[in-house]
């Protein structure tokens, strides 16, 4: 019997179990990605921290298309970006460098991360005050956005520390003039951070070029996140995105349901 993908607590099962679920998920997260027009060619990451003892990590396998990636061709590796398991894929241990360090900094909190470099939050990434409150998913991160400087293209593992004192007890961050980072206790709940993030930077970005930005005053603005927060923990199965996580797997099968393999 097939495991569900979604209302499910992966590292509560079995540590086979839940790695099988858990690529699954994943998997479908990458697709979504490309579905969205959220690639950078082949750059860019999605990792989750595989259940179990050992601080063992999913991520894509280097050089295949988003839209390439399966639940058996993602890649395992260790914190270094190590791989630790037999694959005929290569993995950017380079890439895997701000990864590490969001991992490392919560492993509650942080079990999974999704770094983007779409246009749209790059180009917010690139405006000096930031993400503004001026949408209604925009005020989900009022209080709760961090904000990393640019130090060129993450090479450098002294970074690692620098980013997690930057991102604190948030789960999303600006990494400034480069892209989006956000984080999550799940698959589901980081894609939908992650969604509302991007959709805040296009709102951002159309409204700028439309005219004058009309924005929310602080404590309006932190009402409606408190506010969005409440509405999805009522809606939500076993965790936040869980309904629109299984919304979109339905999506993605219609599409091609090789991700699941």
């Amino acid at each position: 019997m097939e495991l569900p993908l979604t209302g499910v607590d992966v590292y509560a099962l079995p540590p086979e179990q839940g790695e099988w679920v858990l690529r699954r998920q994943l998997s479908a997260a990458y697709r979504l990605v490309d579905h969205f027009g959220w690639t950078e060619l082949i750059y860019g990451h999605l990792t989750a921290r595989v259940p179990g003892d050992s601080l063992h990590f999913l991520i894509n396998p280097y050089g295949l298309n988003y839209d390439e990636v399966t639940a058996s061709n993602l890649v395992k590796i260790d914190v270094e970006g190590n791989v630790v398991e037999p694959t005929n894929y290569p993995v950017n241990r380079a890439g895997f460098v701000i990864h590490s360090a969001i991992h490392m900094a919560n492993s509650a909190r942080h079990k999974v991360v999704m770094h983007t470099h779409t246009r749209a939050g790059m180009a917010v990434c690139a405006l000096e005050d930031g993400l503004q409150p001026i949408s209604m998913v925009s005020t989900g991160f009022t209080g709760r956005l961090s904000y990393h400087d640019y130090e060129g293209p993450s090479l450098d593992l002294g970074e690692r520390q620098r980013l997690q004192e930057h991102l604190g007890d948030n789960q999303a961050m600006l990494l400034r003039n480069h892209g989006l980072l956000v984080t999550g206790r799940s698959v589901p709940e980081a894609f939908l951070r992650l969604y509302r993030l991007e959709r805040a930077c296009q709102i951002q970005v159309d409204a700028a070029a439309a005219g004058r930005l009309r924005v929310l005053d602080d404590a309006t603005a932190r009402k409606s996140g408190a506010d969005m927060d409440a509405f999805s923990e009522i809606e939500s199965r076993v965790g936040i995105g869980d309904l629109e996580f299984a919304a979109m797997l339905r999506k993605l099968d219609k599409l091609d349901p090789h991700w699941r393999h």
